[in-house]
């Protein structure tokens, strides 16, 4: 099992950038698939972006594909998540969840291990 803890969140105007991080601890990351969600208030959780053991392949949905950037550092068993131009619809927590397969996956069901998120508010 794998521990994960978000870093990063915080309060910035809309067009601004954000950089979350993600660190891993007990059994080492690069044996994960690592993901992103978010959860807004009186909303579902929802999947924000996703990268493979090597960092090779990434996904994202429509919503933020062009803004935000996933990658990862396994030699420090961090993940990151660069948030550029940041709109009020971004508000919400973030969480970091680690997968223990080969494939990339957009459910959130399919993630074992989750972090304790990190509030992003984005004001207009």
């Amino acid at each position: 099992q794998v521990q994960l803890v978000e870093s990063g969140g915080g309060l910035v105007q809309a067009g601004d950038s954000l950089r979350l991080s993600c660190a891993a601890s007990g059994r080492t990351s690069g044996s994960y698939i690592m993901g992103w969600f978010r959860q807004a208030p009186g909303k579902e959780r929802e999947f924000v972006a996703a990268i493979t053991r090597s960092g090779a392949t990434t996904d994202y949905p429509d919503s933020v594909k062009g803004r935000f950037t996933i990658s990862r550092d396994n030699a420090k068993n961090t993940v990151y998540l660069q948030m550029n131009s940041l709109k009020p619809e971004d508000t919400a927590i973030y969480y970091c969840a680690a997968r223990s397969a080969l494939t990339l996956t957009t459910r959130q069901y399919d993630y074992a291990s989750w972090g304790q998120g990190t509030q992003v508010t984005v004001s207009s």
